[in-house]
């Protein structure tokens, strides 16, 4: 670097790096001085440099510092250059200002200290072995790898073997709330409890916590509060001591209520299972607990139950249940009952007696009364008196002997060995009972639900009977209706199978009830006739139960009675076809089919009907609804002679009808020409009338239209005179008005112009006096203010300091223009000359 001078002034606080090159060795001159380079000297630097300035609570870095004794002197090397330490780094803080050494690097600018406030620290971290100093000269030995806090308030002073790792600030503990916290490394907490790494703890005290180094937050643990309606179960996860000094096993259960502590927050061995909500029992409930505790052994009693009446409040205890929940006493009336059954041996005493009741008895307790069971006695059921009509019933069966019978029309209390029996039925009359109580009822669902203990019954319509039959007498018996049927336990109905339809199927119609007619029936058989023509016959019988009052059961003899009447009467009339032509049977159709049912008596007149002696079922009537042909080639014959029949009278009747069409058209033809000519003769008579009346009119009318014409001529006229004498005398007026308008118009104006400049000029009057006054008053005032003899001073003032200027500048008059105003210079001129013998001129 060049050498701009050899003379160097280095100011006060200033310093300057001088290198010699004989013995290549740098050292420090500091200001202020002025140095003088010498030939083999060379100024590092190409100005002074400034000293280093800490301020106070402040610090820097200086890399490679050089090193000092313990008197704080420099130590110097074999070449008489301060030694460094390289590599390394120092921290200075407030001092004098100083001189960087050669070597020495200020890595950064001065920067404050670093302020720690309350609830805060700095985790620091050793970087190399040292030992510390404290404040009472106690000597801390700190090893590389070493973590501890810097707790606030405080200024931390920074060492070069410390590292700031993080700032640290205070965790608030609300009330009711606990930090939960675990040691990352063995340690030793605020209490002075030694923790092991991996242990958790808690801290309930309320405020502000600062965690130690080797302390970890987990999170935070909200107090469970407790009421008299709400408890926790809580279980140990390892053995302890509780907040309440009792020793607790791990894997016990306990539980916390209000009794204990309003608040509970549960520690780090312990674990909440649930909440509890108090049980409420009134005066009309109770409850059964099972596995209750035992108050000396604090232990549940496994398989025992325990009774709690009401009114109380409770909680359960751990491995308590309730079995059937709160129950609400057994409130029997008059007319109710409970079973009861024994499930193990007790003694009862009751007001009359003392019982001893072995398990599975069963017995009854009757109302009216109010009833709690004891753990000993199970409630079968609850029974209640069945109230039963004349026409009602149920069916009962001993539970000791098996008998079953039914109780009709009476109210009735089952006994403690008795019970409903449900009566069996087949599907297919369960369905035909539903269908009877659905049609009964009137309603449209087919679904109606029978209680199968109640007694069956069935009202058999009028008309009809229905059989039952009794299996453990081995009797049948027949009821006519209309009638209530009541089946006892061991009777059934017999059902119907009836044939339906056309032609009749078998197993189509189900039925309880025999209708006993009169009725009919309709059927379809096909025969054939000698010539081999088969037809299709429609017959419809009429038939009826004949009843035997002796054998009423054989009504039911036959349980398809349509199907057996249709093929025995089929099987007669195919017989008789058979025998006939198809001539003769298109002919008498109706005498061979009724000969062929009902027979000839001995005396061979035709009998009148068919009886079945099985069943006693008559037909009195058969009828022949419709006879066609199967074969299609005889039914296309059949049609064609008919139709060709049809023909031949339709053709004749065709011919009638147009010759008497044509006798009463010529009548018609003759009568409309006859009057035709008298219309025309009755129109000529009019039309000459119609004639002459057109004239009158045609008269009349141009009479009245110059009558009309001329009065409305007249009419006009004078309307229009009218109207222009009245125009004349609106518009006389219209003018009067609109004079007398502008003349008032003119009046008003002029009169508020009047009156506008009148109020201008008394405006204007009083502002002069106004103003005159104030001025006046304001002239008055200054006279005043000032005063006379200064106002006179101010006067002469002027003049006096002219002649006082004139006189200093010694001119005995002069004149100021400015070239453009005239100035009138004869009294002057001769003022001048006037003058000239006693002085000279004055100059300008």
């Amino acid at each position: 670097m060049s050498q701009p001078s050899t003379v160097i002034r280095i100011k006060p606080h200033q310093y300057i790096h001088v290198l010699d090159n004989n013995t290549n060795v740098a050292r420090v001159e500091i200001g202020p001085q002025t140095f003088t380079r010498l030939d083999h000297e060379k100024v590092v630097s190409a100005s002074p440099l400034s000293m280093i300035m800490i301020p106070p609570r402040n610090y820097c870095i200086i890399e490679n510092p050089v090193i000092r004794g313990a008197d704080g002197k420099l130590i110097l090397d074999q070449f008489e250059q301060p030694k460094l330490r390289h590599g390394d780094t120092e921290i200075r803080f407030a001092q004098d200002p100083f001189a960087l050494y050669p070597g020495e690097v200020l890595l950064a600018p001065p920067v404050p200290l670093q302020v720690v406030h309350a609830n805060s620290a700095l985790r620091l971290k050793c970087l190399r072995d040292f030992v510390e100093v404290t404040a009472d000269k106690k000597e801390l030995h700190h090893v590389a790898g070493d973590e501890w806090l810097f707790e606030g308030p405080g200024t931390y002073y920074p060492k070069v073997e410390v590292q700031v790792v993080e700032v640290a600030k205070s965790t608030i503990i609300k009330e009711n709330q606990a930090l939960r916290l675990r040691a990352r490394l063995q340690t030793t907490d605020r209490k002075g409890v030694v923790r092991q790494p991996g242990e958790e703890w808690l801290v309930r005290d309320s405020g502000a916590y600062l965690p130690g180094v080797y302390e970890e937050i987990v999170g935070f643990v909200a107090a469970l509060v407790l009421t008299d309606r709400i408890a926790y179960q809580l279980l140990a996860l390892r053995s302890f001591k509780d907040q309440f000094g009792k020793s607790r096993r791990a894997g016990e259960e306990w539980i916390i209520t209000q009794k204990d502590s309003d608040t509970y927050i549960p520690s780090v061995d312990e674990k909440v299972v649930r909440d509890l909500k108090a049980i409420t029992l009134t005066n009309r409930q109770y409850c059964i607990v099972a596995d209750p505790i035992d108050p000396t052994s604090g232990k549940n009693q496994l398989g025992h139950k325990q009774l709690r009446k009401g009114d109380r409040t409770f909680f359960l205890l751990p491995g308590e249940t309730l079995v059937g929940g709160v129950q609400n006493v057994n409130v029997l009336a008059e007319d109710e009952a409970l079973l009861l059954s024994a499930k193990e041996m007790f003694v009862e005493k009751t007001e009359k007696e003392t019982v001893t009741r072995k398990p599975g008895d069963s017995w009854m307790i009757y109302g009216p009364t109010d009833y709690i069971p004891p753990i000993e006695i199970e409630v079968v059921e609850k029974r209640k008196r069945i109230p039963l009509d004349v026409n009602e019933g149920i069916y009962v069966r001993d539970t000791k002997t098996g008998k079953v019978r039914s109780v009709i029309g009476a109210s009735y209390m089952l006994s403690a060995n008795e019970e409903r029996w449900p009566k069996p039925l087949t599907p297919i009359v369960d369905e035909l009972l539903s269908k009877s109580a659905t049609r009964d009822a009137n309603e449209e669902s087919n679904d109606v639900e029978r209680d199968p203990t109640e007694v069956v019954t069935y009202r058999v319509p009028h008309n009809a009977a229905v059989q039952i039959y009794d299996y453990r007498k081995k009797e049948a018996r027949v009821i006519f209706g209309p009638e209530l049927v009541m089946l006892a336990p061991d009777e059934e109905f017999t059902v119907l199978s009836l044939s339906g339809k056309i032609p009749k199927r078998p197993n189509h119609i189900r039925s309880l009830a025999l209708f006993l007619g009169p009725d009919f029936m309709t059927d379809l058989i096909t025969v054939e006739t000698a010539d081999h023509a088969r037809l299709s016959l429609k017959l419809s019988y009429n038939w009826h139960f004949k009843i035997d009052p002796k054998n009423t059961s054989k009504l039911f003899a036959s349980s398809d009675f349509t199907g057996d009447l249709c093929k025995a009467t089929g099987s007669l009339v195919r017989a008789a076809v058979a025998a006939s032509t198809f001539d003769n049977f298109h002919k008498h159709s109706s005498e061979i089919i009724h000969e062929a049912v009902f027979g000839k008596t001995e005396d061979g007149s035709p009998c009148d009907q068919l009886v079945f002696e099985t069943n006693g079922l008559v037909i009195t009537n058969i009828d022949v609804q419709s006879v066609e042909p199967v074969d299609q080639r005889t039914l296309d014959s059949l049609q064609k002679s008919v139709q060709l029949a049809i023909e031949i009278t339709t053709k004749s009747q065709e011919q009638s009808a147009r010759q008497d069409a044509e006798r009463l058209e010529q009548i018609a033809r003759g009568e409309l020409e006859r009057q035709k000519i008298v219309d025309e003769a009755h129109a000529e008579r009019a039309r000459s009338n119609l004639v002459k009346l057109q004239a009158q009119s045609a008269s009349v009318e141009s009479t009245g239209q110059a009558i009309a014409e001329a009065r409305a001529r007249a009419e006009a006229s004078l309307i229009a005179i009218d109207a222009e004498v009245k125009q004349a005398k609106l518009e006389c007026e219209a003018s009067e008005i609109e004079a007398a308008a502008e003349l008032e118009q003119t009046i008003a104006l002029h009169e508020s112009e009047i009156d506008h400049i009148q109020s201008l000029n008394e405006l204007e009057v009083n502002k002069a006096k106004e103003l005159a006054g104030i001025e006046v008053s304001k002239f008055s005032n200054q006279v005043e203010a000032l005063g006379t003899e200064t106002i006179k001073s101010i006067a002469q003032a002027g003049p006096e300091m002219q002649a006082k200027l004139l006189g200093g500048l010694g001119l005995k008059s002069f004149m100021i223009t400015d070239g453009k105003s005239p100035i009138n210079l004869l009294n002057t001129a001769n003022g001048l000359i006037g003058n000239t013998s006693s002085g000279s001129f004055g100059d300008f």
